[in-house]
Parts: structure tokens; sequence; C-alpha cells
């Protein structure tokens, strides 16, 4: 800006010389061609007017021709003259912008005496350089988040503002418990350069607004950013905040850089509401709480925190809310009732924001005016619980802008921010210290990687309700999938009706796909016992391991039975097994409870509702034990012979390969993440329980059926492809080897098994 002021300048003054030099030849040509002649004796002499004319008209010119030198001179000194700088108030940059943001005022008053200081220059404001953010310079904001569906909805906020800030950010979440699980699992695994979460309890601010009756929607968590100023850190001293269904179209930075023009006693910053509601207008006998005109819209505030506090805002909000609620007696539209009734008692409170900072899309706002009169828009505000389905008529336009942030893929937004001092990460810095140390020339490398490959991961994906049974029999059945397996769910769902814990390998695409088919399914939005964890794509292998350990991780039940998603349990197995917990003492011993795997190649099956059943079509043949043709040894210690006639449970020893479907304790040992995609991942585990003196028992009256489908991708690549059996040799011979150290001797039975399978 500064180099721009300089230019114009120059202009001027190179303007200024193209006038003034034609000017001064043509006066001294024109003064050269006057005849100096005899002043005339009498002023009556016609002659002597004539002269005397031309002797005024002469001085004139020299008169104008001494202004213009005058000028030039000054223009001259004042160009020579360093560029006019405003100067920083150090003291009002750390006390309230933490001495980051580049202003060029200071607070009361100083924007008259700038534009009077331009006016004295010569310049105009333009000239002033424009506040500007320090790319170091930490952002913060604020959101109120509960529940499953807005820790859905915040996520697509987050993306749109981390595509395009140039800022370290800091997010300061409000919420309840649920909400706080699953946004920390996901920061924690999302691991974004520069981004900052801290959380606040929601339950403990309750009682702060839970006297104030709330017809919204939003409830009770629509009242708490009434409360920033007291859950906020007192040291925090200014915060942009935001609803869930915000999309930002450009850097944030450039909201965060409007603090600057709060002047006087301005502590909130707002946009005018885009609808007629506090108008009155809407139907008869429409009688909303007092604002100013239209009112405003809290669904993106400026708060200056540290004034707020300084007028009492505490105080403040309270006395308005409860003389209003005399009269109203309940708030509809919450914290932006009370916001606005505040704002009508002390207007000077208020710095409007310009209205492309909040375009509110809902069947009744008039948004259509701010576009029209502004070129660019950077905030869409999707506030209605329709959402997309609102009534514009440009709701295309702002849908695609939604979806293309909603399915983004988020891996993209780990960039670093260069040239800002950042705090040690300690996981980062040790992730990227064990990748530094991996050989890139080893064959096998991709393999190894994937073992430390920190994938995003977002737990309960839809909604999650249900409470175990008190008796401590209950169990839950684990499982994964990718998106080619999802027509699996429904028939799971319908052969189990106890709770279930699904890891899910989906992109952010695919997720929303996930979303809409499971919204749209009876079978699946019936039941609120099925926990869906997505574990975002990364890399080239398919992480079975590290899905069933995500799976495994949100089981609330003391049991849980480790199945695939492309097997189907008898009917009744979920009271049979609790069942079992009793018969056999689980919870005093450590046994891993064999339910016996057979298959169909039959995509229609008659399935079987009790084990003559089974065995009937067993000797049929069209059920088959699992995997006969092609890997008998994964099940054949389960002995099939004997569990024909079997009726109670027996015992059977560990042998290589052993790889059965159990019920285990929720406290038993992860899967080892080192096998990615197909072979061995099972064993490994199996082998684990072994070593750790797991009893194996088979259960004489539960089964399961394997049902047919085309291979996997990760299943063709091992069939097909040699490097990858290699690795997946030496891999196990790596695993082996880790055992024996672990284990001692008794470990010394894994080490001699054969390596070829």
């Amino acid at each position: 800006m500064l180099g721009m002021c300089r230019g114009r300048r120059k202009f001027v003054a190179a303007s200024l010389a193209l006038i003034f030099i034609p000017a001064l030849t043509w006066l001294y040509l024109s003064s050269a061609n006057f005849t100096v002649k005899p002043l005339p004796l009498s002023p009556l002499d016609p002659q002597s007017s004539v002269l005397i004319g031309a002797a005024a008209e002469h001085q004139d010119l020299e008169l104008q021709l001494r202004d213009v030198e005058e000028h030039n001179h000054v223009l001259r000194r004042e160009i020579s003259l360093p560029p006019r700088v405003a100067t920083h108030s150090s003291h009002h940059s750390n006390s309230r912008q933490g001495n980051q943001l580049h202003t060029h005022s200071t607070e009361e008053g100083t924007g008259d005496s700038e534009a009077k200081k331009g006016v004295a220059s010569g310049n105009s404001s333009d000239c002033v350089p424009q506040p500007v953010v320090n790319k170091c310079e930490t952002i913060h904001i604020a959101i109120v988040c509960a529940g499953y569906n807005a820790s859905r909805d915040v996520v697509t906020l987050v993306k749109s503002v981390l595509f395009h800030r140039r800022n370290p950010l800091h997010f300061h979440f409000i919420t309840d418990s649920i909400a706080r699980k699953i946004l920390a699992d996901l920061f924690h695994t999302w691991m974004v350069p520069a981004v900052h979460v801290n959380f606040y309890d929601a339950d403990e601010l309750k009682s702060e607004v839970s006297w104030i009756p709330n017809k919204h929607y939003s409830g009770i968590y629509g009242l708490m950013k009434l409360v920033l100023t007291k859950t906020l850190p007192s040291d925090l001293q200014k915060v942009i905040v935001l609803d869930t269904d915000i999309t930002f179209a450009t850097d944030i930075a450039e909201l965060w850089v409007v603090f600057h023009k709060f002047k006087g006693q301005q502590v909130l910053g707002l946009v005018e509401n885009q609808s007629d509601w506090y108008l009155g207008n809407l139907w008869k006998n429409h009688r909303p709480w007092p604002a100013l005109g239209r009112g405003f819209n809290t669904g993106v505030i400026l708060l200056l925190l540290d004034r707020l506090r300084k007028l009492k805002w505490e105080q403040m909000w309270r006395l308005t809310a409860e003389r209003e609620l005399m009269s109203m007696l309940s708030t509809s539209l919450a914290d932006q009732d009370i916001f606005n009734a505040v704002i009508k008692q002390n207007p000077f409170l208020v710095h409007q924001l310009p209205c492309f900072w909040n375009v509110q899309l809902s069947d009744h706002t008039r948004s259509e005016k701010c576009y029209k009169d502004v070129s660019d828009l950077k905030v869409i505000h999707w506030n209605s619980p329709k959402k997309l389905r609102v009534k514009n008529k440009h709701v295309e336009f702002f849908r695609n802008l939604y979806l293309t942030f909603l399915e983004y893929d988020g891996n993209l937004l780990r960039r670093e921010l260069f040239g800002c001092p950042s705090e040690t990460d300690h996981n980062s810095e040790n992730l990227q210290k064990t990748l530094s140390e991996l050989d890139e020339d080893d064959p096998c490398y991709e393999f190894r990687r994937e073992r430390f490959t920190v994938h995003r991961t977002h737990v309960y994906f839809l909604h999650y309700e249900y409470e175990p049974a008190l008796d401590n029999t209950d169990v839950t059945l684990v499982a994964q999938l990718s998106m080619d397996r999802l027509q699996m769910l429904e028939a799971i769902c319908k052969h189990w009706e106890g709770p279930i814990s699904l890891a899910l390998y989906l992109s952010d695409a695919e997720a929303q796909q996930f979303l809409r088919y499971s919204q749209g399914s009876e079978v699946l939005m019936s039941r609120s016992n099925v926990g869906y964890h997505i574990v975002y794509k990364e890399g080239q292998f398919y992480p079975v391991n590290l899905l069933r350990n995500v799976a495994m991780g949100q089981v609330n039940t003391p049991y849980m039975f480790l199945s695939d998603i492309d097997f189907l349990p008898m009917y009744g197995l979920y009271e049979y097994l609790r069942k079992s917990v009793v018969q056999l003492d689980m919870g005093n011993t450590k046994k891993a409870l064999v339910v016996p795997a057979f298959e169909t190649l039959r995509y229609r099956l008659s399935f079987p509702k009790s084990k003559a059943e089974l065995l009937s079509q067993l000797d049929m043949g069209t059920l088959f034990t699992f995997r006969y043709h092609v890997w008998t040894k994964g099940h054949a210690p389960t002995d099939f012979a004997k569990w024909r006639t079997a009726t109670t449970p027996y015992r059977v020893q560990w042998e290589a390969d052993f790889e059965p479907y159990v019920m285990v304790r929720r406290e038993s040992p992860e899967y080892d993440r080192r096998f990615v995609g197909f072979g061995w991942n099972k064993v490994a585990h199996i082998m684990e329980l072994d070593a750790q003196e797991y009893e194996f028992v088979v259960l004489p009256n539960a089964y399961m059926i394997h049902m047919p489908h085309a291979p996997s991708f990760d299943i063709t690549k091992f069939r097909s492809n040699k490097q990858y059996r290699a690795c997946l040799k030496t891999l196990k011979e790596e695993f082996q080897q880790n055992m024996s150290r672990r284990y001692g001797f008794a470990a010394l039975k894994y080490m001699t098994v054969d390596n070829n399978s």
C-alpha cells in the first residue's frame, strides 16, 4: 500500500511537470513579444491605455509564474519526504490484539484524527495501510456442538475453514460428552499442523441457561453462546463464534481482521437478520422478541471478550432476559432473541458486519438482496433444519459449494504452515522419526509404512444409543467393511439383535454415500444400537487389523464377538452367547468361545434355523465347512466331526494357522497392525490369545455362515503378486520373532510354524 502511495505522488509530480513546462515556455515566448515603450504621459491617451493593459497582463503572468514555482517547490519537498506511516500502539497491540494484528489506528477517536491527517496532507484514505493479520497469528474460533448429528455437521464447517486458511487456528468446542469423544478422536487422528483444540463441558454450563424456557430446536445448547465470556479462558480477548451449519468461502483471517474496525464501545460484530422475523409480520399475531429493525443473526459473531467482561455482560444479558421473559414467556430463536433484546437497549454495542459474512439460507430469508449488492460472498449459513432443501432460487449454487466440502478429502488439509514457530507435537514428532527410520529401498517398505499410518477416524458417524445389560453378560458383534460389502448390513442386523460395532473404510465421498444409504434403510434406521465408525482411506492397503481395533475400541459391553462382515450369525446367537457367559464362567476365566464357521456358494440360501437344519444342508452339499477346499488348516482344530454330535462345549488346542471366530472379553489383546490386506491377520491374533493362555472352547449349538461375494482387491493382489506374498512371509517371520521375545520359552512352538502357509 505504501508503494502505491509513493507511486501516486510520483505520478502527480510528473503530471504537474507536463502541464507547467509548456505553460512556462508559452509565458517566456509571450513575454518576449512585448515591445518596451515609454510610459504614457496621460492615461487618457489611447496608446497609453494599450500599454498599461499590456504591462498589467505581463505583471499577472509574472505573479502566476511565481505561484507555480512556489507550488512546484512545495510538491518536490513533500515528495522527497519519507512516506507517512501510521504508528502502532504497542501497549494496545499487546493487550487487545496479542501483538499480532497490524493496525493503523488505536481505539476511540483515532479514525477521525486519521481522516484529518489525510485531508491536511492531500492524501486519500486509500494511502493509509490497511490492517492485515500476521501470518503466524492464531485465530480463535468458538463453536457449540452437541450430539452425533451436530458433530458430523461441524466437520464440513471445519473443512471449509481449513481449506482457505493461512493462519494457525485454535478451536474452542463447547460440547456434551458425545461430541467431545467424537471430535477429540477426529482431531487426534486428523493431525492437522498448527491447529489446536480445547473442549469445554456443556453439562457444567447447563445450570447457567436452563432457567430460560426455549422453543428452538437446538434446545438448551442453543443458549450457550450467552455464557462464552465465562466459559472461555479469561486471557482470551477475542473470538469468532460460529454455528455448526456454516460454510466458509474465504480465508477466515479476513473476518478476524474486522475486529480492527470496532470503535467506541462496540463489542459485538453481527450481520443483520435477513428474514422478517423480528419485524413481526410473518403471520397473524406473530410477536417476536424486541430487536432493532430486522435484528441481527447470531450464526456468526465477533466477540471482544475482554471488553464484554468489563461491561459486565453476564449481568447485562441476564437482567434483559428476566425482564423480557415476564411477557414473552420463552425464547423462540434461543440466544438470538436475548442478544437482540440486549442490543435494542444498547445499540452502541454492535458493529454491523456486511451481509456477505452471514448469507442466511432458509425459506423466509431475503438473502438474494445481499448478493445483488455485493460481488463476493464469504460465509454461507444454512440456518434451517431442512438444510439443502430451502426455497432459494440460487440454492443449487450454494448446495454445490456445501457438497464440495462435505465430500472433500480431509487428508489434503494436513498441510504445513511454513515460516511460523509451532509447538512440538510429540506424537507427530515420534511418528516422523519412526517413518524416517524405515528403509525406502526395502521391497516391503509400503507394508511397513502402513503399520504407522495414522488414519483419520470419525467414531459414531450416526446416532448411537445403547446401555449394556446390568447382568454383565452383554456382548457386541465386531466387524469391519468397505463400500463393496455395504449390502451385508441389513442382513446382519436381522440376524443379530444385540449391539454391533462396525468400522467402515471409506473415502469422504463414500462416507456421504453410506449416510444416504443408511438413512434410506428402514432396517438400519430402526436400530440405534449399531455404532458406525468411519476410518478414512489413505494408502494402498486395506488396513484390516486397524479397522478391527477401531471397532473393538468402541465396544461398551463386557464381551465382544469378533466376526467378519460377510458372515451371518445364526438366529438367536446373541442370546446364546450371553447364556454361555454364565455357563462357562467367563467372568473368572480366560476363554475364547469358538463359533464354528460354515459357508455356502449360493447367493440365495434358506438359512438354517437350527443345528439340525444346518447338518441336513451340510449333508446335501448346500453348505460346507468354511474354506474346506482352499484352506482347511484355518478351521480344522474346531473338529467339525466332533461338533456334529456334541451337546456340551468342548476344549480344542491351538494349532498352526488356526483362525476361528471367537467371543472374548473386551480387554483381550488387539490385532497386530503389521498385517494389512489379505493374509495372517486373524491367525496372528489367535496366536496372541494362545500365548496369553486363553482356552479355546467350541460351542456345540452355535454356528455362522459365510455368504458368497466377489473376491476382494487384496486377495486378488495376494494371488497375483509374488512380491506381496514374499512380504507377507517376511512379516510373519518378524511377528514370530517378536512373540518369542515377549513370551520366551512358551512361544517356542510359534517359531517352528511352517511359514509356507
